[in-house]
Parts: C-alpha cells; sequence; structure tokens
C-alpha cells in the first residue's frame, strides 16, 4: 500500500503581514509581470472606444494652455518672469497633471479593485506603482508636445538655456510621482470607511492647484500677505525648480527643497503605514 508523505512541499506561503512598514518589495519584484500588465491595461482602458486616442493627452492640456492665456494672460494680465506665455503654461500643466494623475488614480486602489482583490492574491502594492508608471507614459506625451513648442519659440529668436540642472528632471517627476502615490494611497486607505474623502479629493485637487503655482511664478506673489499658503505647499518648491530646469525661473532655497522632501518622505511612509494596516481588513468594509 503506498503511504502519502505528510511533508509538503510550498513554492509560495501567504503570511500576513506582521509589521507595518513591510514593504515586501523583493515580492513586488517578483510580480514585476503583473506590474507591466497593469500599466498597459490602465493605458489602454483610458482609450476604450473613443477615437482620438492618445491623442487626447495633446489636446487636453492645449486646451487649457488656451484657457489660461485667456484668463490669467489677457484677462488677470499675470506676467510669466519673461518666458513666453504659452510655454510657461504648457510646462506647469503637464507636470501638474501628472501628478493629479498619480493622486487620483491611486486614491480609488481598495475601492475600485475590491472584487479583484478578494479572489487573487498578488502585492497589493502593485496597483497603485502601475498608476504611477502608466502616467509616466502620458507625461511622456504631453512631454513631447513641450518640446515641440519649445523647438517653435527657438526658430523664433526665443533664447534657451541648456545646463546641467536638465539632470534634476527625472529627479523631479520622480519627487512628484512620490508625493502622488503616498497621498493617494492615504486616501484610498481612508475611503475604504468614510466615501466622503473621494468627494473631498475630488473639488481639493481644484482648489489645490491655484494654491500652486502653475498658472503664475512665486515671484507674482513675493509682497503678497497670502503667499504663506503657498510656502507651506510641498508642491511649491517641486514647480520653481521644474521651471528653473527648462527656463533658468525659478524661486526655491534649499529650506523650501528639504521641506518638500521631508513632506514626500512622511507622505509614502504614512501612506505604507495605513496600506498595510487596512490591506489586512478592508475587504470587510469595502
Amino acid at each position: 500500500m503506498a503511504t502519502v508523505s505528510n511533508t509538503d512541499e510550498w513554492d509560495l506561503v501567504i503570511e500576513p503581514k506582521g509589521k507595518l512598514f513591510n514593504l515586501n518589495l523583493k515580492e513586488v519584484w517578483r510580480y514585476r509581470d503583473l506590474l507591466v500588465l497593469f500599466v498597459r491595461r490602465d493605458f489602454v482602458a483610458s482609450f476604450k472606444q473613443t477615437i482620438l486616442g492618445p491623442l487626447w493627452h495633446v489636446i487636453q492640456p492645449a486646451l487649457t494652455t488656451i484657457m489660461f492665456l485667456f484668463v490669467f494672460g489677457k484677462i488677470a494680465k499675470i506676467p510669466t518672469d519673461g518666458v513666453p506665455a504659452v510655454l510657461f503654461y504648457m510646462s506647469g500643466i503637464s507636470i501638474w497633471n501628472y501628478f493629479s494623475s498619480c493622486l487620483l488614480g491611486t486614491s480609488g486602489t481598495f475601492v475600485a479593485n475590491a472584487g479583484m482583490f478578494g479572489k487573487v492574491y498578488f502585492p497589493r502594492l502593485v496597483i497603485p506603482l502601475s498608476v504611477v508608471a502608466s502616467n509616466i507614459v502620458k507625461l511622456g506625451i504631453q512631454f513631447g508636445l513641450l518640446i515641440v513648442v519649445f523647438i517653435y519659440y527657438a526658430f523664433h529668436g526665443y533664447v534657451f538655456q541648456v545646463s546641467w540642472a536638465l539632470l534634476l528632471l527625472p529627479v523631479l517627476v520622480l519627487m512628484m510621482a512620490l508625493l502622488g502615490m503616498g497621498l493617494g494611497i492615504i486616501f484610498s486607505s481612508l475611503t475604504t470607511k468614510y466615501r466622503d474623502f473621494s468627494v473631498l479629493l475630488g473639488f481639493g485637487m481644484q482648489l489645490l492647484m491655484y494654491a500652486t503655482p502653475i498658472a503664475y511664478p512665486l515671484s507674482y506673489l513675493q509682497n503678497k500677505p497670502y503667499k504663506w499658503i503657498l510656502d507651506i505647499n510641498p508642491l511649491t518648491s517641486i514647480i520653481e525648480m521644474y521651471r528653473y530646469v527648462l527656463f533658468g525661473q525659478g524661486v526655491f532655497t534649499a529650506a523650501s527643497v528639504a521641506y518638500s522632501c521631508i513632506f514626500i518622505l512622511l507622505a509614502v511612509l504614512g501612506g505604507m503605514v495605513l496600506f498595510n494596516k487596512v490591506e489586512r481588513t478592508f475587504i470587510d468594509t469595502v
């Protein structure tokens, strides 16, 4: 008679997380193929059953730039520190769109994927990472449009200052990605119990854009009594550095950059703590 061994060897053992800061990045790397599939899914799904497809990533910043030209340029007559208005607005819009897309996309991680999370196991962190990665593709399309506008103005006499600062561009994009993902997963964790946060986030992002130097330079508010609102905004120094990299114009200090870095670190760590905590029980509340 054949005997059955009581010793089983498993390729994967799923255990509850014992530490809140256990990111388990090694496991995320093992599921990198799934991450690529999610990136492709997010990008394709956003244009499914559309006529223009990826062209919407060109149309949206172009129309927003025209609106900014009319409202902030013609009506409010806010200066752009010697930078052509189209370039000034479009550069700010492109990086803002990336940040807002990362934040809003990751804010629905638990609620939007509850059905899948309840049936299939994979590292949950793959979902917010895929949102950040898929939006990089969209940022690349919008940045390509910005380069075309750069070339146009170069042929019409505008002199660009090319310097070593251009090497900081990937770092600034990474900072925006981390901040968007960190804040996004905080909201994602909170909305599993309190759906009001999703409504709050919707119009909160609209208000935040006006409290960030997207449509105006920070120098325009140097002597204004409400400048402190922008000083406590961690996005301010990142946007100003971004414009310094592109145009050689920007108001920031080492202290303001350090403040943004610390805020990003706290947002990411705080988001991970909440994410790992909610992951254990969210399926019972969503």
